[in-house]
């Protein structure tokens, strides 16, 4: 694999930075990861750094050297996070359960694979137009799915903060997975938190890292959101690779080649976990997995359907 990636986060005009954010890749295999502590409930920062630790942990478990199925790994890894943060809860015996968004995606073998709860985004990007992006799971998005609000409402309307759909809540989170996308040389795949994309337009996003390289493109668009958004910004954060598969566009000091590291070797930018699970069992019943994901499968099938009624 050869690939360009930069992350970068900014507090913005709020006291904490609850965004987190990180990637891991081995030998064949590449994760991303960008996770929004939702600041409406405690302790926001420590359900998205759990999330993104436990998500990395099992990356590197199971990227041996590549992820042998990316679409499961996706969601048994959220389930996993959001099983987390409620023992968390419990063991230090917290009035509510810590919140995050969560968007993550696996890049392997030319293809990507993305999965997202709440409204942290993955655009995909080709020659400076957006081929995909994730849909938020918030009322919003709901109400404009449904033709019950224009779409040019999304930044004036009352409910455009309302999420559905996270990692901590009390019900089980319903993980929306992407198809596999293809990648050609010169792709690029942006992971962000709201206080970007709510700030600055898809266009300008897009034309931003059309026009430039991630590691001067990402800065570039962090700066002007903050700016533009002023002393009432949210935390922003933006996580970008562009794509080079096995053969180099351009070498620069940010291309990272992976075809020489070891098998069994990965590389992260995500911290070790800071907590030890004493019965990590519990955590990944496999019984209890797979149950949640019928559930999750049926949920986004019934509101497909609904969608398409309307």
């Amino acid at each position: 694999m050869r690939f360009s990636v930069y992350q970068e986060s900014h507090i913005g005009g709020r006291r904490n930075n609850q965004d987190r954010m990180g990637y891991s890749f081995t030998r064949d295999a590449l994760l991303l990861v960008v996770a929004d502590g939702m600041g409406g409930h405690i302790q926001g920062e420590t359900a998205a750094t759990i999330a993104l630790q436990t998500i990395g942990s099992l990356f590197q478990q199971n990227a041996t050297p590549y992820v042998k199925k990316p679409e499961k790994f996706l969601e048994e890894s959220f389930l996993a996070a959001h099983r987390e943060i409620h023992r968390y809860r419990a063991i230090n015996n917290l009035p509510e359960t810590p919140r995050t968004t969560i968007v993550a995606c696996i890049v392997q073998h030319n293809s990507a694979y993305w999965a997202h709860c709440g409204d942290s985004r993955l655009y995909w990007m080709r020659q400076g137009q957006i081929l995909a992006r994730t849909r938020d799971h918030s009322r919003i998005e709901t109400l404009i799915a449904q033709g019950k609000v224009d779409p040019s409402e999304r930044d004036t309307h009352p409910d455009r903060n309302k999420l559905f759909n996270c990692l901590g809540a009390p019900n089980m989170p319903i993980v929306e997975l992407s198809r596999r996308a293809s990648l050609q040389p010169g792709d690029v795949l942006l992971l962000c938190s709201d206080g970007l994309w709510s700030v600055l337009p898809d266009h300008v996003l897009a034309q931003t890292l059309q026009n430039n390289t991630v590691v001067r493109a990402v800065p570039d668009l962090l700066s002007t959101a903050v700016s533009i958004a002023g002393k009432t910004s949210d935390n922003v954060t933006a996580l970008a690779m562009t794509w080079e598969s096995g053969n180099a566009l351009q070498d620069s000091p940010s291309t990272i080649t992976t075809h020489t590291l070891p098998v069994g070797s990965v590389t992260t930018t995500i911290q070790a976990a800071r907590h030890v699970d004493p019965e990590p069992s519990d955590v990944f019943d496999e019984s209890e997995i797979e149950k949640a994901i019928a559930e999750i499968r049926g949920a986004i099938e019934k509101t497909s359907r609904i969608t398409s009624k309307n």
